[in-house]
This record gives structure tokens, sequence and C-alpha cells, in this order.
């Protein structure tokens, strides 16, 4: 594993892997692998799903990009499959998660200058949150180890407690453009938004006529047993992000509007490969494929299992357990890092969120028998360290 080429941006773990089926993968030495990590919660319907491969592989032979000055059938067809899961109007297709928060934030800033005047550019953000590694998706992001080796960034950003609209309160001012956070915080440590929090979000929003986004790059697609998170709440966003999930392995994103914020226009922004004829055609399988398949029920009944199954985890090591569908966190005393490598180990993947909380994301066509592999390996790790 000659890395040398590489800028070393990741420390990564000494494993070759070479291909993936279902929710196995294997290395180059034909290791196996139960995957509880689906590449940071992007392979949602796990490895070599015959709908969508058969998709990708007709896609491929066809036209993989043409550029956004023409339309193709998988363009048009996976924007209204996006709108109606989403209830959003309006859809721009990104090549990534982070590129969609920028779109977002665009949006958001033109609004508020077009409605109120130029100087409403405030934006409330929250402690804790990730968004993403570009410059204004970093601006945003509420953990300042993230931010600091990068200023100036974004002016006008202020940070509020998540589940603490008090904090929130205070910050709101004639100049706040938008409120922008997270459904479920997933970097942060998988912190689930308060109904009563988000609720009074909205409520704040729309009194002042302020922008809500939400961030649904990691907890949507499904993966909280609905095919956005928020939709578990009542409530309808303003703006979402959305990425990871809705490509399940292409590099795509998108943020999506309702009409009356849609205002940006021809020549306000743009993107080279956004949208094209393959990602899109990737898009539009994964939402027919979540429509023929029963996926959400699987994630609503798996999800619970996994939930019972990691509360009946009784170690004092573990501090806590959180989170919804396929999308949990165990919470511990220690950095979990010696955990994820005796998992590696024992041929099970899974991820961190922060230092102390092991992130479980696995795609979401995992099985109850799947749960019970993965709980049965964990067991075995911790058994050691106690």
């Amino acid at each position: 594993m000659d890395d040398t080429a590489l800028l070393h941006t990741y420390n990564r773990f000494p494993i070759v892997f070479e291909k993936g089926e279902g929710v196995r993968l294997y290395d180059d030495t034909g290791k196996e692998y139960l995957d509880f990590f689906s590449g940071i919660g992007v392979n949602a319907l796990g490895y070599g799903y015959p709908k969508y491969t058969e998709r990708l592989s007709e896609q491929i032979t066809k036209l993989l990009h043409i550029s956004n000055y023409f339309y193709t059938k998988p363009l048009i067809s996976a924007a209204k499959r996006f709108t109606k899961a989403s209830g959003m109007d309006r859809v721009f297709f990104t090549n990534s998660g982070a590129e969609a928060i920028e779109g977002a934030i665009k949006l958001a800033r033109k609004y508020a200058h077009e409605q109120k005047d130029a100087d409403c550019n405030e934006i409330i953000a929250f402690n804790h949150s990730f968004h993403g590694r570009s410059t204004g998706a970093v601006s945003v992001t509420g953990t300042k180890a993230y931010r600091q080796p990068y200023g100036p960034l974004l002016t006008d950003v202020k940070f509020a407690d998540y589940n603490d609209i008090d904090s929130v309160r205070k910050l709101v001012n004639d100049r706040t453009c938008a409120i922008i956070l997270e459904t479920i915080q997933g970097e942060g440590g998988i912190h689930t938004a308060d109904k009563e929090f988000l609720s009074e979000i909205r409520n704040i929003c729309s009194a002042n006529n302020i922008v809500m986004i939400l961030d649904e790059v990691q907890c949507g697609m499904g993966r909280s047993g609905r095919m956005f998170a928020y939709q578990g709440y009542g409530i309808m966003p303003d703006v979402i992000a959305a990425a990871k999930g809705i490509g399940s392995g292409v590099p795509v994103g998108a943020f999506a509007c309702r009409e009356k914020f849609a205002s940006l226009r021809p020549g306000d922004h743009g993107s080279t490969y956004g949208g094209n004829p393959l990602v899109t055609a990737a898009v539009d399988v994964c939402f027919q494929i979540f429509e023929e398949d029963g996926i959400l029920d699987n994630v609503s009944e798996v999800g619970e299992y996994l939930y019972q199954k990691l509360d009946e985890l009784n170690y004092d090591c573990i501090i806590s357990h959180r989170g919804l569908g396929l999308m949990q966190g165990l919470e511990f005393d220690c950095e979990v890092k010696d955990i994820l490598s005796k998992a590696l180990d024992r041929g099970l993947v899974l991820i961190s969120a922060g230092s102390n909380v092991i992130r479980f994301l696995p795609p979401l066509i995992i099985s109850y028998s799947d749960v019970d592999e993965m709980i049965s390996i964990l067991k075995e790790i911790l058994d050691e360290l106690v």
C-alpha cells in the first residue's frame, strides 16, 4: 500500500477493499467483512443491488455527460421523484453534500437580499454541527477545530446550542437571513432534534421571514425510517440539503426548496458535472427502489431491532445510546478507536462520531441476522475490555 502520492488528509485503516456484495465487503486477500459503515452512510442499498447496477450499466452505454445546457430524461425524472418524496418544489443537483450546503446558503442569502435588504446576511448555525469541508460549509460547522485553520471564513455566522431554543432566540435579529441545522446531528455524536425544538425553529423562521435550512445529507434518504427525517416532525423546512444515500454510491448531492424561496435565476448558480445523466439515473432508480422494494419498512423494523439490541448492552463503559432508524450511536467513557480496530480484525466495519461514539450506519437493507452478528462481535470485544 504505497500511499506516497496521496495527500495525507485521512488516517486510513491498513485494508484494501476490492468488492462488495449485499452488506458484505471483501478485501484484496478475500477476507469478508460485515458492513455497518456503508461508506459513511452512502451505500444505502449495499453492494450490487440488481435494479441499481442494471440501471447504471444501461446508462453508461448511453450518455455520461452533456452539461446543464440541455435536458436529459434521467435529470427530469430524478427531479420529479426527489420533489415528490421531499415535498419541495424545486431541486438543483450537485456533486456532494458540501456543495448542496453551499447552494443552500447562496439561495438563502439571495432570498433575504431581495425580500429584506443587502445587510440581511446573518446565519444561525449550531455548536457540534457538521455541514462539510468547503469554505461555506465549514463556516457554518459548529466545531472550532474544523474552522480555525482556514479563516477568515464567511462572516456573520453565529452559533446556538442544539435543542436549546432560548439560545436561538437570543441570536435572532433583523439581519438574520437563515437558520441551518441537521435534523439529526451525525459527526457531532448522533443527537436527534427534539420535536418541540424543531417546531419552535419553524415558528421563529415563519414569523420573521427567515429561511429554515435542514441538512439531511446523512440523516435523509430513509435512514431515520422516513424518506427524510423532518417528515417525522410534522414540519416543513424551506430548504433542504441532501446527498449520500440519494445516489447510493455515485457522487451526487442536491439542495431543494419550496417555490417561495426559489431565488436563484439563470447565471446565479451552476455546476459543470451537477445533475449529469449517470448520477441522476442513480438518483432516479434509488427512489424507484425505495418505492417498490419496501426499503423504509425494513429500516423501521430492523432499526427498532437494532435499537433494542444496542440498548441491551450492559457495560459500564457505555454512557448512552441514541438515534433513529439505522442511524444510531453508542457513547463511551473512552476513545473508541481500539474498538473499531478490533472490530476490523474480526470482520466488522464500524465508524466513529467524534472520539468516543460508535456510529452505526449500515446499509438500509440489513437483516435481523446481520444485527445479531454485529452484536455478537461487539460483545466479544467489550468483554475483552472489561
